[in-house]
């Protein structure tokens, strides 16, 4: 894989083809490996924000796209079908020999949360992770947060429907973004702006980053 910018490579699964949309580090030290939501794909303004900053940092940033979403269907499949996928695709992951955080938003948080330490990542990142359904606290996914069983970073908006900051377990090393939404999405009135509030989350999984696999 060269350096010279994205590439975009399709990958066999059980569940159709997938995509892996590669941003290459000179010198890459780490893979980080995202998955997009089930609302949406790698278009997401956190994925595209981290693929764009982290390469400088010495991270190779791969975007996965899920069958789901190369075939155009509109709704994702259950949470079996998603990491049978991710499974599938984990060798190429790992081909440039380097080791893998996995990571992920939303459903992608997930899919990554459940099949780490399986798969052999070194940690986990988990974007907007859907702590409960919106309104309904008492279906917790906590367990399967924790359940992940490796250094995890939670980065999650301070007015995420799907589970505030303080909703989390207190162990749980979680840094907030100030008024996001589920997207990250910040009001326009808020003393943040949209920029400075992605500049802040890129920041912190960089920084977090760096301690991985040292």
């Amino acid at each position: 894989m060269d350096d010279d910018g994205p590439v975009t490579e399709t990958v066999p699964t059980p569940a159709g083809d997938a995509r892996i949309h590669w941003h290459p580090a000179p010198g890459a030290r780490l893979v980080l490996a995202l998955g997009h939501g089930a609302g949406g794909g790698v278009e997401a303004r956190d994925l595209q924000a981290l693929a764009a900053a982290l390469p400088a940092h010495g991270v190779t940033v791969a975007l996965v796209e899920q069958p789901w979403r190369v075939a155009g269907k509109k709704v994702a499949p259950a949470p079996k079908t998603l990491d049978a996928a991710w499974t599938a695709l984990w060798p190429a992951l790992q081909e440039p020999g380097l080791p893998v955080v996995a990571g992920g938003r939303s459903a992608g948080a997930r899919v990554a949360c459940r099949t780490a330490a399986g798969l052999g990542a070194v940690a986990v990142l988990a974007l907007s992770f859907p702590l409960h359904p919106p309104g309904k606290p008492e279906k917790s996914r906590a367990d399967e947060l924790t359940g992940a069983g490796l250094p995890t970073l939670v980065v999650q908006g301070a007015k995420d429907p799907f589970g505030r900051p303080e909703e989390f377990p207190s162990g749980a090393h979680l840094v907030p973004v100030p008024h996001g939404d589920h997207g990250f999405a910040v009001p326009k009135k808020a003393d943040v702006g949209q920029e400075e509030a992605l500049a802040g989350l890129t920041g912190a999984v960089a920084e977090w980053l760096a301690g991985i696999g040292r």
